[in-house]
């Protein structure tokens, strides 16, 4: 385990950092450290001896020898845009945050193996604008992909809007560069569609939040850019709608459907409300939204003609409400400013309760149901801002204040609210953490709700490779 505080030469240890990585990336005064050290809802604060921001993967070698050797932890650090705590320092715990962002550069791009070589610190924006240029796409795709770094997104397996179709982080990754609790540099995968020599470690630090090791680099596949995207809003009475919305055009669309977005009547209401820019293509409602989209990497415009299709029937089989099909791609924009807008409306409204769910998408309509009735009689009058990625059963079930109350109402009850939800994801054969991962929000759940041989095997792996617990301690597990 990391060192106690006092027992740390913290004056020899820069040192060593500042020949490891330049004195100009080693920073030690309050100022350089104040951003890094807490997460990006404010709800953890950390303490750290220093940060380094080093610029390739013998440098962040060096970094986790010097810590080792000193008993520090080393919390690596990417666009510190996680929900969970995942790249905070504890408090009163010597540590060292470890920025990859000077490590963006984009390295290859294979054009006919269809891949992209990448530094960690290269936000997700960045990888796609690159791959983009190079007429192909890289389809990870969420809010805040444009601080969001490579290494934090493949460390929480991170999904997003594109999951229905292409998958999560770890679905794109075909190789790592990761450096090790004791220094080691592991080069995990080669770019290879295929490649049967043994565990396929690599999948073993997509999802692991820094605990196992550091990713420096990563090897990703792309697909064709899409010629085609059709884009459409439509309002349902609520998720098994929804459902039944998407089986047609799962059935319909051969493998096109990108995007299903679910947002309930407090989503629609939130996103809309003044003095956001959204606007509700209905002009306000009772009734639940979906956004659903469609593409293609042939020429022509038969996707937007199948999706008008299927709009159609479902409009004429009492499915959906009303339909707006996108006609051009400022159209379809507005669209999805319905969806991206809920974020910054919980903050305006005091800060939520945010719940990342996992579910059989067949079974998400029972959950939301399920968990309504029960958050409801933990606090009566609490609003229930439940939207997400129904197409792979991702539902993100955040709570806000009763209206008239104050936030402080709500976040009294975190705790019986918080079980209240879960329970129900459990009792559905669901998963308290679809996308957002464990960080430390999460590693008292996870203690308690994940299956005993499978925390045996994570206790077991953890100390196999990070024997010291230098990499990251207090998050996971």
């Amino acid at each position: 385990m990391p060192s106690a505080a006092g027992s740390v030469d913290r004056r020899a240890l820069v040192a060593e950092l500042a020949g490891a990585v330049g004195a100009r990336h080693t920073r030690t005064d309050a100022d350089s450290l104040a951003p890094l050290l807490v997460d990006e809802r404010g709800r953890y604060h950390g303490e750290a001896i220093a940060a380094v921001w080093p610029a390739d993967t013998a440098s962040v070698a060096t970094v986790v020898r010097l810590c080792a050797a000193a008993g520090v932890a080393v919390v690596p650090q990417g666009g510190n845009t996680g929900l969970c705590g995942g790249a905070t320092p504890r408090r009163k715990a010597p540590s060292v945050v470890l920025s990859l962002r000077r490590m963006r550069e984009v390295r290859h791009i294979d054009r006919l193996g269809r891949s992209i070589t990448v530094g960690a610190g290269a936000t997700v924006a960045e990888v796609a604008d690159a791959a983009a240029s190079a007429g192909m796409l890289f389809p990870l795709s969420f809010g805040a992909e444009g601080t969001a770094q490579i290494g934090g997104a493949l460390s929480t397996n991170a999904g997003g809007t594109n999951v229905l179709r292409y998958g999560s982080a770890r679905a794109f990754t075909l190789g790592l560069e990761v450096v090790l609790a004791d220094g080691r540099v592991a080069r995990l995968g080669r770019g290879l569609r295929k490649d049967n020599t043994g565990y396929d470690l690599k999948h073993l630090f997509v999802g692991s939040e820094g605990t196992l090791g550091v990713i420096c680099e990563a090897t990703l596949a792309l697909y064709p850019l899409p010629r085609q995207r059709a884009t459409a809003m439509a309002t349902v009475a609520g998720p098994a709608e929804s459902i039944e919305l998407l089986a047609r055009l799962q059935e319909a669309a051969d493998g096109r459907v990108s995007t299903c977005e679910w947002m309930s009547p407090t989503t629609r209401r939130l996103a809309c409300e003044p003095p956001g820019g959204a606007r509700d293509p209905f002009g306000g409602g009772p009734e639940s939204l979906i956004l659903v989209e469609l593409t293609s990497g042939r020429a022509g415009d038969e996707t937007h003609r199948l999706l008008e299709e299927v709009l159609a029937e479902a409009l004429e089989a009492g499915i959906i409400g009303d339909a707006a099909v996108a006609d051009s791609s400022a159209a379809a924009e507005r669209l999805w400013q319905v969806r991206e807008a809920p974020p910054a409306a919980e903050k305006r409204a005091g800060g939520s309760i945010k719940h990342d769910l996992a579910l059989q998408p067949a079974r998400a309509p029972e959950f939301v149901e399920r968990a309504v009735a029960a958050v409801g009689a933990v606090l009566p009058g609490v609003q229930i801002n439940a939207f997400g990625h129904l197409g792979d059963g991702n539902i993100h079930f955040n709570l806000l204040a009763p209206k008239g109350e104050a936030p402080e109402v709500l976040f009294d009850k975190e705790r019986p609210l918080t079980a209240a939800v879960f329970d129900a994801a459990e009792a559905l054969g669901g998963s308290f953490s679809a996308e957002h991962g464990i960080g430390q929000r999460w590693r008292h759940e996870l203690a308690r709700r994940k299956h005993p041989v499978a925390l045996d095997l994570m206790h077991r792996i953890k100390a196999t490779l990070d024997p010291e617990g230098i990499l990251n301690p207090g998050k996971v597990l």
